[in-house]
């Protein structure tokens, strides 16, 4: 494109990306994510640490291990693949290009540039500030998007919490938030002293989050920060704390992605909300994706804002899932023209339109609850699985893309651990993704869901070690999203 030139409507905008040259870099675990990208974006490759298709998906690439790795964060697997060997050959063969990952660091940003890419993301110090719980609620109010009633307090002792929430008129039955971490395993509910004994331990010392607790369904949506303003995707409801998936109590193991699980006039207010928050981070410098958790109070249908997860997330795969599907474009496109050379020109509310009527879907992420660590010797291979009247499931085809699930009975897995990795008590054995839910309407889990997740998990068989195995990878980090 000759300089100063505008890019006006889709097909402007689609022809640019097919087109693009610049190299894109996804650098992540897995390619989950964002899979399927690839089929839109020209120059586009996933650059992962593990090989979970095998070698057979013609836009990803494995560096060679070294030998095992011991990692501690998303951080390190991100800095791991940005430094080595055989990645930094790879860019210097090529024109200067971009990197997008889930988590980075400033040391991630200071090899990016001593490689010689740059990366289409908000820095890490602005996405550090953003992440904090307490920041994303003031933000919120000045957004005009409420959260549940709260206060920031500090507490040493069960009978500040109580006097803090006392100010607040928060009641005496609290949940507890820290700033930082997934919510899963950062948030605490608090009605008695023996429940403050229970917690106290990561709670002192921190600035908390209080709010009173409310009967309510979570829930969450994708945005877009961009500068024509803020493209949400679709409404989700979340699917949590279930022990066939996950041993986490309140742990995200998967989203519903259904128009009826909501009343009339709920998924309204949900957009509206990730708009206007969506605006705020733009003002406060901050463009491309994000996702905000929702609460919807059942008592009252009030619509409060949850965390802020400023990141390619758990809900980026089935947003550009369902935008893709029926709207005919992935929301992630306008996160890549926000940070590539070019300017463009959009009817925000004809986008918008596209993607608010879709079908049922779900996805479902499991994790090993056994509390045991073992080398995997057989794992369901990356592909379409098949689940018979009975409920029990079988592979039966290759398959690179979540869009070639073809009916309720199929689902796309995507492996995360392989042969020759090593499980243990909380890892991401992989990811599900299928038409139709998996809980229903008063959020118990449905058969359907229970069967694929006892039937993934049947088709791992490990053994037990001598001596101790080195470390995998963490894969319940930050959000709990290993992706």
């Amino acid at each position: 494109m000759t300089e100063g030139t505008r890019l006006r409507g889709l097909s402007e905008i689609f022809t640019y990306l097919r087109k693009n040259e610049t190299p894109i870099y996804v650098i992540t675990p897995t390619p989950f994510s964002l899979l399927g990208l690839d089929q839109w974006v020209g120059s586009l490759e996933f650059v992962n640490y593990f090989d979970i298709f095998e070698g057979a998906h013609p836009r990803i690439f494995v560096p060679t291990r070294a030998g095992p790795q011991d990692f501690n964060s998303m951080e390190d697997v991100a800095n791991y693949l940005v430094q080595h060997p055989e990645f930094v050959a790879r860019v210097n063969r090529r024109p200067r290009g971009k990197a997008i990952f889930v988590m980075f660091d400033d040391r991630t940003e200071a090899l990016c540039e001593e490689t010689g890419i740059d990366i289409a993301l908000p820095p890490a110090a602005l996405r550090n500030r953003l992440d904090s719980k307490i920041e994303t609620t003031r933000l919120g109010n000045e957004a005009g998007v409420a959260s549940a009633p709260n206060c920031f307090a500090e507490a040493a002792t069960y009978k500040e919490l109580r006097k803090a929430a006392k100010a607040a008129n928060l009641g005496t039955d609290l949940v507890v938030q820290t700033p930082y971490g997934d919510s899963g395993r950062t948030t605490f509910f608090i009605k008695s002293e023996e429940d403050w004994d229970k917690y106290k331990a990561k709670i002192i010392g921190q600035q908390l989050k209080v709010m009173k607790r409310l009967n309510h369904l979570p829930g969450t949506i994708e945005g877009c920060a961009t500068r024509h303003g803020t493209l949400v995707g679709p409404v989700m409801t979340d699917i949590t704390g279930f022990e066939e998936l996950t041993p986490y109590k309140g742990g995200w193991c998967g989203n519903d992605i259904s128009p009826t699980i909501l009343d009339p006039g709920i998924p309204e207010k949900v957009r509206d909300m990730a708009r206007k928050f969506g605006d705020r981070l733009y003002a406060e410098g901050y463009k491309g994706v994000f996702c905000v958790d929702f609460l919807l109070d059942t008592d009252t249908s009030e619509v409060y804002l949850g965390e802020l997860n400023p990141r390619v997330s758990g809900a980026t795969p089935p947003t550009n899932l369902i935008t893709t599907t029926y709207g005919g474009c992935p929301l992630f496109l306008f996160h890549l023209l926000e940070f590539m050379d070019v300017d463009y020109e959009i009817d925000l509310n004809e986008i918008q339109n596209r993607w608010t009527d879709y079908d049922h879907w779900s996805q479902l992420i499991i994790k090993q609850s056994d509390d045991k660590v073992e080398l995997i010797v057989e794992a369901p291979r990356s592909g379409i699985w098949q689940m018979d009247k009975d409920g029990q499931i079988s592979f039966v085809r290759p398959a690179l893309n979540i869009g070639s699930v073809a009916d309720e009975h199929e689902a796309f897995y995507l492996r995360v651990y392989g042969v020759g990795e090593y499980c243990y008590h909380g890892a991401d054995l992989g990811c599900l993704l299928t038409r139709g839910r998996m809980q229903s309407d008063r959020r118990q889990l449905l058969q359907r869901a229970k069967d694929w997740g006892a039937g993934i998990k049947g088709a791992f068989r490990s053994v037990a070690l001598m001596p101790k195995p080195p470390v995998n990878p963490p894969t319940d980090v930050t959000d709990g999203k290993w992706f």
